[in-house]
């Protein structure tokens, strides 16, 4: 059984600033709605992680609204918010030398009476192509297989609730190209069926240009842009990163950048 979340605005930024020691981010001002795939992209230290984290609920608002679900964010309880939203982190590590089936379990935890567990562990090991892990101890997996059974959790985590939200941190920053593309179509592929809408950190500007349809610009602690993605341009990126950027248009239409010693555009952009 699946249960929906109603929701116009999933979630919703209003004029919301965050401090942490002597330093304020913000304003955020922005919303997303159910089924949206919106990429966050800034420089290093921009304050990507300290949205995400206020997202998360790790961090507070120092001022402004922020809304998941038509509901004041900080007035959610946790077990009710970890059943509508779920993180994949930037670390793929857990404590402890864990069975995989039982850290894919742990996305099911804030359930009371989980029923379906064995079940859902088992196809969310499959959508995630981690079924053949299972019954294999954490701390004894490669890189590659250890985001799949992140990954794996969090699809347990979300797997029976629609127009839920998915936050995914860099997760896949060190993983080869083939994976990292393999695995990102898995959760293209598990938030569509489901409504589910995906907010991602990321580093790589192809990855986000290519795979969603909405970008925020974070730079110096603040929000810069909001912007559908066939609209963003070669020199709203250069801006950005501070850096010469050189682009390419495949023939299917896509955009591909890369840093440039030079000013050289090899395919008008």
């Amino acid at each position: 059984m699946i249960h929906t979340v109603q929701s116009h605005s999933m979630l919703s930024l209003d004029r919301v600033t965050v401090k942490l020691g002597q330093r304020t981010f913000g304003p955020f001002s922005f919303a997303i709605q159910p089924g949206e795939r919106v990429a966050v992209l800034g420089p290093s230290g921009a304050g990507k992680s300290t949205l995400l984290k206020l997202l998360a609920r790790e961090l507070s608002p120092a001022s402004g609204h922020a809304g998941f679900c038509q509901q004041p964010l900080q007035g959610w309880s946790l077990p009710d918010l970890s059943r509508r939203r779920a993180i994949l982190p930037q670390s793929h590590e857990v404590a402890f030398g864990l069975p995989v089936d039982l850290v894919i379990g742990l996305g099911r935890v804030s359930r009371m009476h989980d029923p379906s567990l064995a079940s859902i562990v088992q196809q969310a090991a499959e959508q995630a192509c981690a079924a053949h892990l299972l019954g294999r101890r954490f701390d004894t997996l490669s890189g590659g297989e250890k985001a799949r059974v992140q990954m794996a959790r969090v699809f347990a985590q979300l797997w029976d609730v629609e127009q839920g939200l998915l936050l995914v941190d860099e997760p896949l920053a060190a993983l080869d190209p083939g994976l990292q593309f393999s695995l990102m179509e898995a959760i293209y592929t598990f938030a569509a069926k489901r409504g589910h809408a995906i907010l991602a950190i990321l580093h790589d500007i192809n990855q986000a240009l290519q795979g969603f349809e909405r970008l925020i610009f974070i730079k110096h602690g603040a929000m810069v842009g909001d912007y559908q993605t066939p609209h963003v341009t070669l020199p709203l990126l250069e801006a950005l990163y501070d850096v010469n950027l050189a682009c390419a248009v495949t023939e299917e239409g896509e955009m591909i950048v890369a840093p440039s010693l030079q000013r050289k555009v090899v395919a008008e952009c």
